[in-house]
């Protein structure tokens, strides 16, 4: 089996997997689609899936408090227990805490994660606003609270998690903060117009949510195109599409059983993009010289 190629996390030093396994499908049940993270089955699937994630090369696991209250943290602190030097683990606190509210949500993160320290802690927000922004910065704000932690040992690296990545730019002049979990996507590209030239200029770094589109990709060609998926893997394409970008250093990928896990490891560990989406023209002028220079 090929193995997976590591990647450098921006700044930070940490070096992680192409893909990461994302901690939200542990904390919400999907009964469409016969996945119960809080029943028996559902639950030893998931520290199962853990396992062989870890097994294949995957070193990146993210979660956060929110997820299930606190469920999906605990089912992976099941594998902490025995696995913890092996990955590198993200968690969150929401981004209207103050700066104490801030410290003991990530209290209470180690104790379901069952480890005495988080390598990276991320905002968790979804778009910020000038106020907004302006609490979290402020001195009693979360971001106080984990320059706390941080200094005390409890923590590695800070972040921050956005929807709407344009919201985000303005906080690439904190030093403080190193890590970005953004939404982008074969279908929601708007980040490589702005933030990602941002973020690489600043060494940030990158890590994507909604990766595989969190279904919308699927279900649109469904209706519209369904003979699309007849032809390709649309769900393969969405994944060589972030895999293909320089600037991303891992995609999280929500993934419930060893088969979900061995269908995105042996994607991302043999797919070789033919370029660098970072290079590629985003504007009609642009793509007429590139088509022009051919």
């Amino acid at each position: 089996m090929t193995p997976l190629k590591p990647r450098a996390l921006g700044r930070t030093g940490l070096v992680v997997s192409p893909i990461a396994i994302g901690g939200a499908p542990f904390g919400y049940a999907h009964r469409a689609g016969n996945w119960d993270p809080y029943s028996e089955e559902g639950q030893r699937s998931i520290v199962a899936t853990l396992h062989h994630g870890l097994d294949r090369g995957i070193n990146y696991i993210d979660t956060a408090p929110l997820y299930g209250n606190g469920h999906s943290e605990t089912l992976i602190g099941e594998v902490m227990r025995t696995r913890r030097a092996e990955c590198v683990l993200a968690s969150k606190v929401w981004f209207e805490l103050d700066a104490d509210g801030a410290v003991a949500s990530v209290r209470e993160s180690l104790r379901r994660l069952r480890t005495d320290r988080i390598d990276i802690v991320q905002l968790h927000g979804r778009m910020y606003t000038d106020s907004e922004r302006a609490h979290i910065l402020g001195a009693n704000g979360p971001l106080a609270g984990l320059r706390r932690l941080r200094k005390e040992g409890g923590i590695g690296f800070i972040g921050l998690t956005t929807e709407e990545p344009w919201t985000a730019i303005p906080f690439l002049d904190e030093p403080d903060i190193d890590v970005y979990q953004i939404a982008y996507n074969l279908i929601y590209q708007a980040a490589a117009r702005h933030f990602l030239i941002a973020a690489s200029k600043a060494g940030a770094g990158v890590v994507t949510m909604r990766t595989m589109t969190s279904g919308v990709l699927p279900l649109t060609l469904h209706y519209l195109a369904p003979e699309w998926a007849a032809a390709r893997d649309p769900y393969e394409v969405g994944l060589r599409f972030v895999l293909s970008d320089s600037r991303i250093h891992s995609g999280l990928i929500g993934m419930r059983s060893a088969a979900e896990i061995d269908r995105n490891v042996d994607i991302a560990a043999n797919w070789q993009p033919p370029v660098d989406f970072a290079t590629l023209p985003r504007l009609t002028i642009d793509v007429y010289r590139a088509d022009d220079a051919l």
